[in-house]
């Protein structure tokens, strides 16, 4: 017996004298004693974990929670995990029986970055390196092939600058612990329960609650369902505060100004946090305005999705976030959304094109829109067409048009020139994609008037 046992691990055990501590390391070799394996912090551990087909998988623990027992149910230890290779939509609480932590994986040690005249000494060298290597590429071309490193250098540059401005930006999973970690387990907006992907700030006293209802028509989240029926009853609105400036059959489009309308558009962006995992922005709303689409019937309209643009955008950006709630994907209403921004652009007079990065389903949406639209203006034309003939068709970006026809695999060189090659295959595809286009958008049934945001006082 150990007799060390005797008292609470969570109590501070009385002064013993020097005896007293050497009677208890006496143990009966006879008696039979529990083994416990301590892990110490498994934080960023490596781990085989059971997906829910019931196959192991490496995953990463970022957290763990300690969930009380009650009445006869001990408590429990869950941990959050994010399969390694996988979306972050697919991470997940998992309880302990789901982890293999016998082949545990402890992090790795991170590097120890150089400091002061260290970190200094290092760049010099570096920036000293890099100049002797252009040196050797300038002789040997005859001086053509530093002025090519030169160029590829500074347009390299310029699209790092352009990827990293706006609301959307690319964050290194490093850089808080927190917001790796889905925090809602599930919102309830109008008839729908949907399950968040990612972190989104609500206030922390609703991460613990299993649902949050959220009111579809002013988007205020509450934490209980007395005080959400009590908001339904004063609650007066009945579709989004704001300016209609599109509508045909079922769908309904208001514009929001990000400083008139403060409130909505920001439980608008907390609401879409929780699908988008590079957004960032979600309080500071008033240099943006906002496109709501909802679907409108006999109680009111109902928030299908929306994208948001800067007033005054000095890369000539026409969309800096963009979502279709998880409810409405799959119904072309996304493909609706982007025709829509590019309707404003053309109303504009400018060409438009999103904000980079792009989500993994942002940038397929986009393509699959980038490739109708190119091909529904090139295959009208019998005669010669150029690049800035279809972007002031389609109201896209010259880079855009030539990323789309180079992803196609339209451009060809014949005789001394390029043209574009359109095969029966591509006439195909593109008819077999329209005809899933159901709904479009109507230019003639827009309603707008575009703003001069460059002037301070309009704002």
């Amino acid at each position: 017996r150990v007799e060390r046992n005797r008292h609470s691990t969570l109590d501070m055990p009385p002064a013993r004298g020097a005896a007293a501590e050497a009677a208890d390391d006496v143990v009966d070799v006879g008696s039979k004693m529990a083994i416990i394996r301590e892990y110490g912090s498994i934080t960023h551990s490596i781990a085989p974990v059971k997906d829910p087909n019931g196959d192991y998988r490496s995953a990463e623990i970022l957290g763990s929670k300690e969930i009380r027992g009650r009445g006869d149910t001990p408590a429990t230890t869950r941990y959050y995990v994010h399969y390694v290779e996988w979306n972050k939509r697919l991470d997940e609480w998992v309880d302990a029986d789901r982890i293999d932590f016998s082949k545990i994986t402890p992090p790795k040690k991170e590097e120890k970055h150089l400091q002061g005249a260290a970190a200094k000494s290092e760049k010099r060298n570096r920036k000293e390196q890099e100049r002797k290597r252009k040196m050797r590429a300038d002789a040997a071309d005859g001086g053509k092939g530093g002025e090519a490193a030169a160029a590829a250098d500074e347009s390299e540059k310029k699209k790092k600058k352009r990827e990293g401005e706006g609301s959307m930006r690319q964050h290194a999973h490093g850089d808080d612990i927190i917001t790796r970690m889905r925090n809602i387990e599930m919102i309830e907006l109008g008839k729908h329960h949907i399950r968040p992907w990612y972190f989104s700030p609500y206030p922390e006293c609703l991460t613990t609650e299993p649902l949050i209802r959220i009111c579809e028509y002013c988007l205020k989240y509450n934490r209980s369902e007395t005080a959400f029926k009590n908001h339904k009853r004063k609650c007066k609105l009945r579709h989004p505060p704001g300016n209609e400036i599109y509508r045909k059959d079922s769908i309904v489009f208001f514009e929001l100004d990000g400083r008139k309308h403060k409130d909505y558009t920001q439980n608008l962006c907390l609401i879409a946090k929780l699908f988008l995992d590079h957004k960032t922005l979600y309080h500071d709303t008033d240099p943006f305005l906002f496109y709501v689409m909802t679907e409108v019937d006999e109680h009111g309209c109902h928030l299908v999705g929306y994208f948001s643009k800067e007033k005054d955008s000095s890369e000539d950006y026409n969309v800096a976030c963009i979502l279709t709630l998880p409810s409405h994907q799959r119904k072309g209403y996304g493909k609706l959304l982007i025709e829509f921004s590019y309707e404003i652009s053309k109303v504009e007079e400018k060409l438009g094109s999103p904000e980079k990065p792009l989500s993994d389903l942002g940038l397929l949406s986009y393509r699959s829109y980038w490739s109708q639209a190119v091909l529904e203006v090139v295959l009208q034309q019998s005669e010669a067409i150029s690049i800035s003939e279809i972007s002031a068709a389609t109201a896209m970006t010259h880079e855009d048009v030539i990323s789309t026809v180079q992803h196609l695999g339209l451009v060809k060189y014949y005789k001394g020139q390029n043209c574009l090659c359109i095969t029966p295959e591509v006439i195909e595809s593109h008819k077999k994609s329209m005809a899933k286009r159901r709904i479009r958008i109507d230019p003639s049934c827009l309603r707008w008037t575009p703003i001069d945001w460059t002037k301070r006082g309009n704002w």
